[in-house]
């Protein structure tokens, strides 16, 4: 079979691994940096030139695309759609995903657990949104941050009053969030690949950091999940839409609350703390999709009326 997988760095790990999961299970697969592809669009016909050539016969394509580039990778991923080419995360769910705000909306409307949430535009309303959400720390964190990036614990009224400002005043668009504090600086990365939580980590945030990102020096190893646990990561990644998830849980006195929905998840800390194959999986489940016919004319009826 023939894949594709969009990555802007083929010596990352994640894109390695999926390259050499690929070459084992004997399928031809080739890496392509979605900001060198180029589009043609006309009614009914659709194509796209990679570094002057052509692109086509191209049965799966896997996405990495990093949240600086999702505009243009998506619309990449979004064409190779339209082209026939199956994917397990289609660009509409990379996209739902990436928005946090949306997200969790989607979520609660499925009645999953989340951290309380409040978002609002105007200044004169900051304090009432506040006190939405009850006494401080409050957690705040940027709509579209990624890996811990732009997410800050605010442990005072008059520091989220701080924070919540300077955010307006950068136009950035951003939610405040309840601290979880019986989490304890913790939180489970549920690897979820079709209808399978495949690995599951605890990560635990380093000393004097409460973000538990394993880029941010938090540490991590295996753990097995309850009953509930993979109920809701399963969920998760259902109302996203996407067949390939990195869902982040916290343990609470309310049971497993939904923290994030990854549709890019690293595989580097993933598999060296659970030993899992994951990329395989990964591979898997992409091959198996493509493999199922019923899939194809659905996929592209839905992806022109989206279009």
């Amino acid at each position: 079979m023939k894949l594709a997988i969009l990555s802007r760095n083929a010596k990352l790990y994640s894109t390695q691994r999926l390259v050499e999961a690929a070459r084992e299970r004997r399928h031809t697969v080739r890496v392509l940096d979605p900001l060198r592809c180029y589009l043609s669009i006309a009614p009914g016909k659709f194509h796209m030139r990679y570094k002057g050539k052509e692109l086509s016969g191209i049965h799966a394509v896997i996405p990495r695309v990093g949240a600086s580039v999702s505009f243009y990778g998506t619309a990449v991923l979004r064409q190779f759609e339209l082209m026939g080419s199956y994917s397990p995360n289609p660009s509409d769910a990379i996209l739902r995903s990436r928005d946090k705000l949306r997200c969790h909306q989607m979520l609660a409307g499925e009645g999953l657990g989340l951290p309380l949430t409040v978002f609002g535009d105007n200044p004169d309303d900051t304090t009432d949104l506040l006190g939405m959400l009850g006494k401080p720390p409050h957690v705040i964190k940027l709509n579209e941050g990624t890996q811990g990036a732009g997410v800050i614990l605010a442990e005072t009224a008059s520091a989220s009053r701080s924070v919540t400002e300077a955010f307006r005043g950068l136009y950035a668009n951003f939610l405040v969030q309840e601290f979880i504090a019986e989490a304890k600086g913790a939180d489970l990365r549920c690897f979820v690949v079709g209808d399978r939580v495949v690995a599951a980590m605890r990560r635990q945030a380093g000393e004097g950091e409460f973000r538990s990102n394993l880029h941010r020096g938090g540490t991590a190893v295996a753990v097995e999940l309850d009953e509930a646990e993979t109920a809701t990561a399963l969920r998760a990644a259902r109302v996203m839409g996407l067949g390939v998830a990195g869902v982040d849980l916290l343990r609470s006195k309310k049971g497993p609350l939904v923290l994030e929905v990854n549709s890019s998840p690293g595989l580097e800390g993933i598999e060296g703390a659970t030993g899992v194959d994951v990329a395989g999986a990964i591979i898997d489940y992409t091959v198996a999709g493509v493999r199922r016919p019923a899939r194809a004319p659905s996929r592209r009826r839905s992806a022109l009326t989206k279009a």
